[in-house]
C-alpha cells in the first residue's frame, strides 16, 4: 500500500528528531576521534567476536569500498588483527586487540550513560512505552515477528480501566482501519455495559493482554441468549501487537473456558472486512453459518456469523 504524503513527513521529521537526539551527525560520535560508522565496526568486533569483513558488511549494510578503509586504518593503527580462515583462505578473521578494546570501552560506557540519561528523564510507564514503541518499529521494519512469541505478553482479568480502554481503543482503531463511525463505539459500549452489569464469573470471562505495562488486546467470552451456547464478543489485538498469534491465543482461551464451562457451542459475529480475524475463526474451527450485507457506521458491509460445535 503506497504511504501518504502525511505518513512519510512524519517518519522523516521523527528520523530528523532522533539522529538530533542522540547525536549522530556529529563529526566525532560521542567525543571520540572516530565517525558513527567507525564506531558501529568497533562495535560489531567488540560484540561479536572474531567476524569476517563480509560479515561486518551485512551487519551493517556498509559499502565494501568504505569498510576496507575503516578496517586498514584499525589496523594500522593496532586496534585490529586479522587471521587468515582455516575453512577459506580468501577471507580473514577480524578481532580487536587489547589496545583495540582499551580505546573502544570508554565510549562503550559514554553509550550507555548517554542512553540511560534520556531515559531517566522519563518516569518507568513512560520509559516502558518508549522502549515497547522501539521495539515494534524494529519488528515492523525488520519484517520479522519477536523472537519468543507469548513470551512477550501476559493474559489477564481486567482491572479499573480496564473496560473503558476496551470501547475506547476499539472506536479510535476501527475509525482508523475501516472508517467505521457513530453507532460502532455505542455498541461497543453496550457491550461492555452488559458484560459489567451482568457478569457471571461461572459462565463468563473477559482477558486482557498487556505487553511491557499497556494494553494491546482483548477478548469477552459471554452467555449467549440460548441456553449452553457461548458467545465471543471485542476481539481486539493493537497493531504494536500484530505478528505474535496474541489473536489466536485469545480465541483459543476462550474455547478452552467454554469447554470447562459446559457448553455446548460457541459462536461469533463478525465481519467480511476483518480478515485477520476470520482467519482465526477458521483456524480455531469454526464454521461460517450465514451471512448478509448491510449498511452499518456509515459503510456498506457484510456481516457473518460464524459457530463452533464444542
Amino acid at each position: 500500500m503506497t504511504a501518504t504524503s502525511r505518513d512519510i513527513a512524519a517518519v522523516r521529521r521523527f528520523n530528523r528528531f532522533y539522529t538530533r537526539q542522540i547525536g549522530v551527525l556529529r563529526r566525532n560520535y560521542l567525543d571520540s576521534p572516530y565517525s558513527l560508522g567507525e564506531m558501529r565496526v568497533l562495535y560489531e568486533l567488540a560484540h561479536g567476536g572474531a567476524r569476517t569483513a563480509s560479515d561486518i558488511g551485512r551487519a551493517l549494510d556498509l559499502d565494501a569500498g568504505y569498510l576496507s578503509r575503516v578496517l586498514r586504518n584499525f589496523e594500522k593503527r593496532g586496534l585490529i588483527t586479522r587471521k587468515t580462515s582455516s575453512d577459506d583462505a580468501r577471507a580473514s578473521h577480524l578481532a580487536l586487540t587489547a589496545r583495540g578494546a582499551k580505546l573502544f570501552a570508554p565510549f562503550e560506557q559514554r553509550s550507555q550513560a548517554q542512553v540511560g540519561g534520556m531515559l531517566g528523564k522519563l518516569p518507568a510507564a513512560e520509559q516502558a512505552k518508549l522502549v515497547a514503541a522501539m521495539a515494534t518499529i524494529e519488528r515492523l521494519l525488520d519484517g520479522k515477528s519477536a523472537a519468543a512469541e507469548e513470551s512477550s505478553y501476559i493474559l489477564r482479568a481486567p482491572r479499573h480501566g480496564d473496560l473503558g480502554w476496551i470501547v475506547a481503543r476499539h472506536g479510535e482503531l476501527y475509525a482508523q482501519e475501516y472508517g467505521w463511525t457513530e453507532p460502532f463505539e455505542g455498541l461497543c459500549a453496550q457491550i461492555v455495559a452488559d458484560f459489567a452489569n451482568n457478569f457471571d464469573p461461572k459462565l463468563e470471562r473477559c482477558w486482557i493482554a498487556e505487553m511491557n505495562g499497556e494494553n494491546v488486546g482483548c477478548v469477552m467470552l459471554v452467555k449467549d441468549a440460548e441456553p449452553s451456547v457461548a458467545r465471543i464478543r471485542l476481539l481486539l489485538v493493537d497493531p504494536k501487537a500484530r505478528g505474535l498469534k496474541l489473536g489466536a491465543r485469545l480465541v483459543e482461551e476462550c474455547i478452552a473456558f467454554a469447554r470447562a464451562a459446559g457448553y455446548r457451542k460457541i459462536t461469533l459475529w463478525t465481519h467480511s472486512v476483518l480478515t485477520a480475524a476470520r482467519r482465526i475463526y477458521e483456524k480455531a474451527g469454526f464454521k461460517l453459518t450465514r451471512s448478509e450485507p448491510r449498511h452499518s457506521w456509515s459503510k456498506d458491509v457484510v456481516a457473518e456469523f460464524w459457530d463452533l460445535e464444542l
